[in-house]
């Protein structure tokens, strides 16, 4: 049975936030230095792959269950000798050290370092129909399950970037693409509605929202959507294999803003080639400081490299090895941030 915080020592080297790919690897790579890290799953044990079906972009796995997967890393981890507990972080204070967590059981761990790793979370409609059909039709991330729509129609909703470029890449595997945006333009770059609106398999939707997505049940799968139009109010049916939702993402950053600097879209900011963040001894990796790849391996790829920037930088504070004792909470220098 996995732990809460609570049951465990109050003090720790390295505590990694967050159980998606990111957390997991730097468990995994920290543990194998012997820091003996301390990883607090969250609200989402194993974040977004826990809600998606097949994975065939996982190296070394033609075809896994991302359920199964995340299940794997979790113990690959506590093989190594990572502490995992059940819990969720509330509430965080980087202004001394060492650094102090506050958790849903009531747990108070103090630690030297830490790795963020809580990720970010797609952006959905908001309907019952959606959720029952995510994973089984309905995704938010074309990179990942385009692939599984070859020769089949596919629905695309939204009207930025990450829409026209989801749709675009789509066009690789689908016969067709249909976007649905609800107004009258695209808020995306120029040259990408060029290309979107130049592209023969490409159909656009104006004017339009989903108001729900029409399925099957045996077996469980996507026929299409009913739209809205933002107009009139009336209806129209149009069909489909697949939906995907791409109205952005959301990084958890809530525990951070206002004592980390973030970059636009409150993504955590980090120094170019590490995971270092505006307060030393605080790395972040994974979804939470990347807005570009938001891939399974890349999260992992940076949680390796958020374990070793932490490790280097424990040895430099003398922290590395041995049982480490609370220090003397010490105030620290209030970093200038940006909350973006």
């Amino acid at each position: 049975m996995t732990q809460t915080a609570e049951t465990l020592p109050t003090h720790h080297r390295l505590i990694i936030i967050g159980s998606g790919p990111a957390g997991y690897t730097a468990a995994v790579y920290a543990a194998r230095a012997m820091l003996v890290p301390l990883l607090i799953q969250g609200i989402q044990p194993g974040g977004q792959l826990t809600i998606t079906t097949d994975v065939e972009n996982w190296p070394g796995d033609a075809s896994v269950m991302g359920p199964d997967l995340m299940l794997r890393m979790e113990t690959h981890a506590r093989e190594m000798g990572a502490r995992i507990v059940s819990d969720t972080v509330t509430r965080l204070d980087l202004s001394q050290r060492p650094f102090v967590l506050e958790c849903d059981s009531g747990a108070r761990l103090t630690a030297d370092a830490l790795i963020l790793a809580t990720g970010a979370q797609a952006r959905w409609l908001g309907l019952d129909s959606e959720s029952r059909f995510q994973g089984f039709g309905v995704s938010a991330c074309a990179t990942c399950d385009g692939f599984f729509y070859r020769g089949r129609e596919v629905i695309v909703v939204g009207g930025g970037n990450t829409a026209v470029e989801e749709a675009l890449f789509l066009t690789n595997f689908a016969s067709k693409v249909t976007l649905v945006h609800r107004r009258d333009s695209l808020r995306a770059e120029r040259i990408l509605q060029d290309r979107l609106f130049k592209h023969p398999k490409v159909e656009v939707i104006w004017n339009h929202e989903i108001a729900e997505i029409t399925g099957t049940d045996q077996p469980l799968g996507v026929t299409g959507v009913l739209l809205r139009s933002t107009g009139d109010g009336s209806t129209r049916m149009v069909g489909g294999d697949g939906v995907f939702i791409a109205i952005g993402h959301s990084p958890a950053s809530e525990l951070v803003k206002g004592q980390l600097e973030l970059r636009d879209g409150g993504y955590v900011k980090v120094e170019p080639g590490s995971t270092r963040t505006s307060v030393p001894g605080v790395f972040a990796a994974g979804d939470l400081t990347d807005d570009t790849y938001r891939q399974a391996i890349t999260s992992a790829g940076m949680g390796c490299m958020a374990a070793l920037d932490a490790e280097q930088w424990l040895a430099a504070q003398g922290l590395a090895q041995g049982t480490t004792t609370p220090a003397t909470a010490t105030e620290l220098p209030q970093p200038q941030v940006a909350d973006g």
